[in-house]
């Protein structure tokens, strides 16, 4: 199984958690769930050199895919691939209702004000 480190805050790690919530291949650790999970990515992040690149350029290194064999991964578009190694996203798949049809609509979403503050890279420039 591969271990899946996210935070709700990130808007990466939002679309990573709901592509893949479900799926027994994978468990979702949210770091801020609970201090025990970000204690374990920290851990994590600080003794692997996997992460040297990540720090180096100021990110948290979110989302990280640690699979069975101890590899670190920061491709989210290696695990969201389909068989085909294509990704693909079908948003109304994700906006659907209940009864399968979409509800989302482009212009309230497009006239919603985007938030801005604080980010999940210590520099604040995002992921």
């Amino acid at each position: 199984m591969t271990k899946v480190y996210v935070t709700a805050t990130c808007p990466d790690c939002s679309e990573v958690k709901k592509r893949l919530s479900g799926n027994s291949d994978f468990e979702i650790i949210d770091i801020c769930e609970h201090v025990r999970n970000l204690k374990e990515f920290i851990r994590l992040r600080d003794s692997s050199p996997a992460f040297d690149s990540v720090r180096a350029g100021g990110s948290i290194g979110i989302p990280c895919f640690v699979e069975d064999d101890g590899q670190i991964s920061f491709d989210a578009a290696k695990f969201l691939a389909e068989d085909d190694g294509q990704i693909s996203f079908d948003a109304a798949k994700f906006l659907a209702e209940d009864d399968g049809q979409s509800s989302f609509d482009a212009a309230k979403f497009l006239a919603e004000e985007i938030p801005t503050g604080a980010s999940c890279s210590l520099d604040g420039k995002g992921c």
